[in-house]
């Protein structure tokens, strides 16, 4: 009885079956734990203080969907919203890290609100499906990019914009780890990129790429947050980059959890005959609040995970799955020396699979309608050639109102997009 009433009972499974799923899980998405780190210290944060919040965020926004949805999820900083924090708040637009952290606060917030008021479809509604799929495909092109960048595999050129790098050691290493990651993920190996990873790390040693410390231990006490606990700048609160910067996140964080949400709920066979979601309301709520949390400890934005579905296709239908991955991520916590002495050059192979796994959503673009065609084609390419998500997005929905406006179609366009469309011709006139 216990077990039914504090994680939701589906069907046949044990508690045996639902920890050996959450480990599952935990294993297939914990290269966010070297990742994320690795992607924020570009931004000029404390990486040994970002590893602690991104453990800790995780932890507690799954705790959340563990006693509050009863469902087998897990979150964790998303990816893509760490890179848009990171390359196009930080290095694009020349915010500090503290106020582009405060943005991450305020859309965690109003995340809070909308879903509690019941709001949240509304804005769901408002972004045509061809620029949805269109914007979840450019952010995975513009991942895999950066983890070409980091590593020296593409490097700038003044002739070429971009040209084929050196073949370092570090190129090499990273080449390693994208050929071992695809190898792994086609064996279907649970934990795959985690795998990959803590290879390529030890492969980087004899190359010298991995730069092992004397006396290294992979266990310590936890790093401080001090760096970046409730580090806020909400100087520039009120000013149309703002405004478009806290959009551009809820939009992000909505559509991002509400996919993964529809994807493995439907593999756990967990909605119901209408094909609704059960408890989605609280769903997205320990979504929002482990997005609250993270901008307070000091990392970006929290979303629910798709590698989820590895612990579901374990058995995993409870939210015993969920508080499994919560418990392990406190236990991460303890193993920062080992996360931390990961090159950037390991993670690329997870950064390009995470690429290649989020442009399958390009087949559900209506290609054979220019109108939909296009603005999705702009929205993909712009991200990769302006190394900017949120350029991306502005370009791709205001060329979806020009044509859909010029050929008559006006009434498919929302009084939202309308609205929106106003504020990034403001946003382009402005600077």
């Amino acid at each position: 009885m216990k077990f039914t009433h504090l994680f939701g009972y589906h069907g046949q499974t044990s508690i045996r079956t639902e920890i050996v799923a959450g480990i599952t899980t935990f294993l297939t998405m914990s290269y966010i734990l070297a990742v994320n780190p690795d992607i924020l210290s570009q931004a000029g944060m404390s990486k040994e203080s970002v590893f602690t919040a991104t453990a800790l965020a995780s932890a507690v926004a799954t705790f959340c969907m563990a006693i509050m949805a009863k469902l087998p999820v897990a979150l964790a900083p998303a990816m893509g919203v760490n890179a848009f924090f990171a390359f196009t708040l930080v290095q694009g637009m020349g915010l500090s890290w503290q106020t582009a952290l405060a943005a991450v606060l305020i859309e965690g917030v109003i995340f809070i609100l909308i879903t509690a008021f019941n709001i949240r479809e509304a804005i769901v509604n408002s972004i045509p499906m061809s620029l949805r799929y269109a914007i979840s495909a450019g952010i995975g092109m513009f991942i895999s990019f950066i983890g070409l960048k980091n590593a020296g595999i593409i490097v700038s050129n003044e002739a070429t914009f971009v040209m084929l790098g050196k073949f370092t050691p570090a190129a090499v290493l990273a080449i390693i780890g994208i050929i071992l990651s695809g190898i792994l993920m086609k064996k279907n190996v649970k934990g795959a990129l985690f795998y990959s990873i803590m290879a390529c790390t030890a492969i980087g040693i004899p190359m010298g790429v991995t730069l092992l410390p004397d006396n290294f231990s992979p266990v310590s006490m936890p790093h401080s947050m001090a760096p970046t606990f409730m580090q806020f700048d909400f100087s520039q609160i009120f000013s149309v980059d703002m405004l478009i910067i806290v959009f551009v996140l809820i939009f992000m964080d909505l559509f991002d959890t509400i996919g993964t949400l529809i994807g493995v709920t439907s593999k756990a066979g967990l909605m119901d005959k209408d094909g609704k979601i059960p408890h989605i309301k609280e769903a997205l709520l320990a979504d929002a609040i482990g997005t609250t949390f993270g901008a307070v400890c000091g990392t970006s934005t929290v979303g629910s995970y798709v590698e989820s579905a590895s612990g579901i296709s374990e058995g995993g239908r409870t939210g015993l799955t969920s508080l499994t991955v919560a418990v392990l991520f406190i236990i991460a916590l303890f193993f920062a020396p080992l996360f931390l002495l990961i090159p950037s050059a390991a993670t690329t192979g997870a950064l390009f699979i995470v690429g290649v796994l989020m442009i399958g959503n390009i087949p559900n673009i209506d290609l054979s309608d220019i109108s939909e065609a296009l603005p999705a084609f702009v929205t993909m390419l712009m991200m990769v050639l302006t190394y900017s998500i949120a350029d991306g997005i502005v370009l791709g929905m205001l060329s979806y109102v020009i044509i859909k406006l010029f050929t008559g179609e006006y009434k498919k366009i929302s009084a939202t997009m309308y609205i929106l469309s106003v504020l990034f011709i403001l946003k382009l006139i402005l600077g």
